[in-house]
């Protein structure tokens, strides 16, 4: 289970030096432990922000701004319901009312939003040095030993639960294809040097069991 008190610390560090004024963070930390210990969640929880944070610091020269980077691992599922299709664009309105709020500028609030909606589609632009960090660091996942990938897969399962097995099986498969057929799933060099051939092993291993 993620330690809630190293995550406030994380979040103040990163607020703090995010922001232009001296906002209380801890408001902001209550809200957001709050949203990623949801029950719906099996997957989406504080383990994962936890992980995408720790990503973040492997991969922290890679992106021009790492602290808005951390900001928007913090919001990137802050909103989060399985059976709805617009978390992401929710997570990102939130982080626009609640950065606003805490002293960042425009600028760096609207980078913020803008890294939280680039999760939909995991696709920065090439130079997006920030994109490619948060991309990377969120599907960081897929390139885990077998033993932790297969329970990542497990938890996403529980979190579709409401979804049949034949259904979720084609779907999830679907989804699956679609990232192999990427020419790279990591942008940053760490991300393609290190992950690449471990998650499409993954990948390939679940569709696998996906059709038996």
């Amino acid at each position: 289970m993620a330690d809630d008190k190293e995550l406030r610390a994380r979040w103040h560090a990163t607020l703090l030096h995010a922001s232009e004024g001296t906002p209380d963070p801890a408001p902001y930390a209550d809200n957001l432990l709050t949203r990623w210990a949801e029950p719906q969640r099996r997957y989406h929880t504080t383990a994962h922000l936890t992980a995408v944070l720790d990503h973040i610091d492997v991969l922290e020269e890679h992106a021009d701004d790492p602290e808005l980077v951390r900001l928007a691992a913090w919001f990137h599922d802050a909103v989060y319901a399985p059976d709805r299709s617009e978390n992401e664009e929710r997570s990102a309105r939130l982080a626009e009312r609640a950065l606003h709020e805490a002293g960042l500028t425009d600028a760096r609030t609207a980078e913020v939003a803008r890294l939280v909606r680039l999760t939909v589609t995991h696709d920065p632009a090439d130079g997006d040095h920030n994109g490619e960090t948060l991309c990377d660091a969120d599907l960081a996942i897929l390139a885990a030993a077998p033993d932790v990938y297969a329970a990542y897969a497990a938890a996403v399962r529980e979190e579709y639960s409401f979804v049949p097995d034949e259904d979720f099986r084609a779907g999830r498969a679907a989804v699956l294809r679609q990232l192999l057929e990427l020419p790279r799933l990591y942008r940053t060099p760490y991300g393609t040097a290190e992950w690449e051939g471990p998650a499409r092993a993954n990948l390939t291993t679940e569709i696998d069991l996906l059709s038996a």
